[in-house]
């Protein structure tokens, strides 16, 4: 212990016992000021007083409570006097020149208190600051024992445990939708908990890891969860973040309490939630021996290896950055399973959205395939929230139930959040914001490769002014050249209006050109669309996870390259410009048409539009 943590101890305590004498001295100080009042309510008088008005017939009633007078006069008041100890009361009043006579008058009443009462009354004031003082100790004792059980727990895990019996949190795979695959490849850990025997005897080897990875939202812990659950074991569940401390040491010793505790539990599954937070390449320069992420890592790398056939203990980890773990983490005999979660496709975001729409009542008209169509690129997470804010919306309308315009109008708010009513435009902005989003639209039509417009409006949502939504006729896996192309020429489409129209460019076309750019770059680097570099990959965007490796790393291609990809990237840009500028000149009444129409309404749903586009001869193919 050091002499600065001695010196705090030392001036903790002493300000516990000042606090203790300060609040000792206030209760008998205000003891004996209650006892003060209420031994000044009423007046007292002398004894020879007393044996005055007795004389003069005044007196109805003495009340004896040992050595208190408490005397009543006839004409009602009240008052109070004290008697002689040695001596019994008629002596008194005798001596005082009482009358036999005048003191048969009155009435005399003796109120001897109860044992219990009398000794309370005489012990209290003394007994009350020693019980006080014995608290305060037992308390400082208490505090001092928690404490040092404290430093002796730091190294204990922080696990969070949900038994197999636990109704409220056990979840199961029927509570899981959207991942069947995953779902097949974790029903052997399930019969491996279940019944580890048959594995055993034909020679196969207990999986000691599973590792689930997958973009954020689409269900990984939730379905190690329903693993634990179907198998009906113990769940240890614990993110890669709680393993670190500031102090080296304690991390591993965590580490160690978690499979400790789960061997005991066994059969169990113990979870690692975000396990990138511990799990990162080693060996950086960075931090020297005593990293505390490191030793951690180690530590859960022992672990893993020090387990044995029949100790029914695996261990299941998450992570959305599998290309940042440690080598050593995913060679075979430790995390011997990957499952790979992906997004979900129509099928599966419809019957997710069945199971978050369990518990809240839905009016007749809803229609959750209509949902999951317009949903594509959701997680699990998304369409958990979408259903959320559909129901929020309806509660703020003072509604009973769901309906569908809540839950689509929730689509736009999950997508590019809730509207900014405070934000109203001039009528001058709002035409170069209607003419910036009809040169979206109408590039969107009338390209072959484009998805169909669903809605276009000048409405500010998140940080957009205005957007253009456009949805997937069918789910896509792979694309071509030529979507890509005419996604660029549909995110100059806003840039090639407002110089049309109004001759110069204004800064809402600034997220447009950094959308369009990062797609001309990956089609050179990334994809090898380019013909004047061709097929190979520049891609730049490798994961810099620490410091050190980045510092380390050169770039694997000469300038003459980088300037190439440079000149590739603007003619792409370039050629896109072109094409869209050329498709608006050529389509300008349905611009006109467009924007106008923004101007008025602010929005247009796909049904109207594609009944505007009809008129002008432009038609794309619906759904």
């Amino acid at each position: 212990m050091t002499k600065k943590k001695k010196k705090k101890e030392v001036t903790s305590f002493s300000r516990h016992i000042a606090t203790a004498l300060l609040v000792m001295v206030l209760l008998i100080g205000g003891y004996s000021l209650l006892a003060e009042q209420s031994g000044s309510q009423k007046e007292e008088i002398s004894l020879s007083a007393l044996a005055g008005e007795i004389e003069n017939e005044n007196i109805s009633k003495i009340l004896v409570k040992g050595d208190t007078l408490e005397i009543s006069f006839k004409d009602g008041t009240e008052k109070i006097s004290k008697k002689e100890s040695e001596s019994a009361l008629t002596q008194t009043f005798f001596n005082y020149g009482v009358s036999q006579k005048k003191l048969s008058l009155v009435d005399v009443e003796i109120e001897n208190p109860s044992g219990f009462a009398y000794w309370l009354g005489n012990i209290l004031p003394f007994l009350l600051p020693f019980l006080f003082i014995l608290l305060f100790f037992w308390f400082i004792a208490r505090q001092a024992k928690s404490s040092a059980l404290q430093a002796f727990s730091f190294g204990q895990s922080k696990a969070k445990i949900i038994g197999p019996n636990d109704k409220k949190e056990k979840i199961t795979f029927k509570d899981v939708a959207g991942v069947e695959e995953a779902k097949e490849e974790l029903k052997e850990i399930v019969d491996f908990l279940k019944s580890p025997q048959k594995f055993l005897d034909i020679g196969a080897s207990i999986p000691k890891g599973v590792l689930l990875m997958g973009a954020p939202g689409t269900g990984k812990t939730l379905l190690a969860r329903a693993v634990a659950g179907e198998a009906g074991v113990p769940f240890f569940h614990i993110s890669g973040s709680e393993f670190v401390e500031m102090f080296v040491g304690v991390g591993a010793s965590r580490v160690r309490d978690l499979f400790k505790a789960a061997k005991k539990a066994a059969p169990a599954i113990i979870f690692v939630d975000e396990i990138d937070a511990v799990g990162r390449h080693r060996g950086t320069g960075l931090g020297g021996g005593h990293d505390e992420r490191e030793q951690t890592l180690n530590q859960i790398l022992v672990e893993l290896d020090g387990f044995e056939p029949h100790e029914k203990v695996i261990v299941m980890a998450a992570t959305n950055r599998p290309d940042v773990l440690d080598p050593a983490l995913l060679r075979p005999g430790r995390f011997d399973r990957r499952v790979i979660l992906d997004l979900p496709d129509i099928k599966d975001r419809e019957e997710i959205l069945k199971i978050h729409a369990r518990k809240k009542p839905l009016s007749e008209d809803i229609n959750l395939k209509h949902i999951a169509e317009r949903t594509p690129g959701f997680s699990g997470a998304d369409l958990q929230n979408l259903m959320n804010e559909g129901a929020i919306l309806a509660a703020r309308n003072k509604r009973k139930e769901i309906e569908q315009d809540d839950v689509v109008r929730s689509i736009e708010k999950v997508m590019m959040g809730p509207e900014r009513k405070s934000h109203i435009l001039n009528e001058e902005e709002k035409k170069i914001a209607s003419y910036h989003e009809a040169g979206h639209a109408l590039a969107t039509a009338a390209l072959p490769n484009a998805d169909p417009v669903h809605k276009v409006s000048i409405i500010a949502r998140g940080r957009a002014a205005g957007y253009t939504l456009k949805l997937p006729i069918q789910e896509k896996h792979l694309y071509a050249k030529s979507h890509f192309l005419d996604e660029l020429v549909i995110a100059m489409g806003g840039y090639a209006s407002e110089k049309i129209v109004f001759g110069e460019m204004t800064t809402g076309a600034e997220n447009d050109l950094k959308q369009a750019t990062s797609i001309a770059r990956a089609l050179v680097t990334r994809y090898g669309m380019s013909e004047k570099i061709g097929p190979v990959s520049l891609d730049e965007q490798n994961e810099m996870v620490f410091l050190g490796k980045e510092l380390g790393m050169n770039k694997d291609y000469s300038e003459e390259v980088a300037a190439l990809v440079d000149k590739e990237v603007s003619r792409f840009l370039g050629e896109a410009y072109d094409r869209s500028k050329n498709i608006l000149e050529k389509h300008r009444d349905a611009l006109d048409a467009i924007a106008e129409k923004l101007m008025k309404q602010e929005s247009i749903e796909r049904v109207e539009f594609e009944e505007m586009m009809a008129k002008f001869n432009i038609v794309k193919k619906r759904a």
